[in-house]
């Protein structure tokens, strides 16, 4: 009887060395963007014997869930600010930051409207208001109706940020809680803009070139994204507490691995090797 208990703990000890995702019950909470990749990563890593649940609610959430503890992961589609690690080192923990790929945001409007080109001059003044016609830009004589994303989400941070140069949104803008509202309403309404992560791109919206400089339009496509033509891109990371890193480091390795990677591109995002 000993021996058969001995062989079967030394069975058990096995299992573990050959899969090391076993005893991965992992939470990951934040970024409405990463919500897709990090879904596929861990239907993937779950197939491995790991176990991961994923939600969104945009990337501040997230991070406030990994500062509360009650996440092993915050994906997010903007940096950690300095107040945030402030909390994390209150709360006697130390973020580690890590990026799993990149995104291009992509400016949407209705289907039916025949702008096709804006600058981020342009995009800046619609955003705060300064234009408030689509004949402004060329387009027809119709109010334009602004679709943003709420102030939790990075999406809207880094909107504000890299296209706005820090401006603030008109008041009139319209927050939406999550990116599969803001390609509702842009789909519904005429005189709609909007802006969504490359990946959450379909057929009922319509996507505007944009130019940094005025001259060059870019399409928002993976290609022109991946070769850096396309003005903007940005990083989507994970952050996790230091003090957890050995309960997370499976599923790191995994999403950072060419099979993890590749996912990433499927996805309709660009990876970091």
């Amino acid at each position: 009887m000993f021996k058969n208990l001995k062989t079967f703990a030394v069975g058990l000890a096995c299992i573990a060395v050959i899969n090391p995702f076993a005893n991965a019950q992992i939470v990951i909470k934040g970024s409405d963007t990463c919500l897709p990749v990090s879904q596929k990563e861990a239907e993937a890593f779950s197939k491995k014997g790991g176990r991961v649940t994923v939600t969104g609610g945009g990337s501040g959430v997230g991070i406030a869930s990994l500062i509360a503890g009650t996440c092993d992961i915050a994906q997010s589609s903007r940096p950690m600010k300095f107040d945030e690690k402030q909390k994390m080192t209150q709360a006697g923990k130390t973020a580690k930051e890590v990026i799993i790929g990149y995104d291009a945001l992509a400016v949407i409007v209705n289907p039916s409207n025949p702008v096709k080109n804006l600058t981020r001059q342009q995009l800046e003044q619609i955003y705060t208001g300064r234009i408030t016609n689509w004949k402004e830009v060329g387009g027809p004589d119709l109010r334009i109706v602004v679709y943003a994303r709420e102030s939790s989400s990075g999406t809207y941070e880094f909107f504000k940020e890299d296209v706005m140069r820090n401006r603030n949104y008109v008041s009139s803008a319209l927050s939406m809680p999550a990116t599969g509202a803001i390609i509702q309403s842009v789909k519904q309404t005429r005189g709609a803009i909007g802006y969504v992560g490359l990946a959450y791109l379909n057929k009922e919206v319509k996507a505007i070139h944009v130019s940094y400089d005025g001259k060059k339009f870019i399409e928002p496509t993976l290609a022109n994204a991946k070769n850096r033509s396309y003005p903007v891109v940005r990083p989507l990371y994970y952050y996790y507490s230091t003090d957890n890193e050995k309960k997370v480091k499976p599923f790191m390795d995994f999403v950072l691995s060419a099979e993890g990677q590749k996912i990433v591109e499927n996805v309709g995002f660009i990876a970091v090797r």
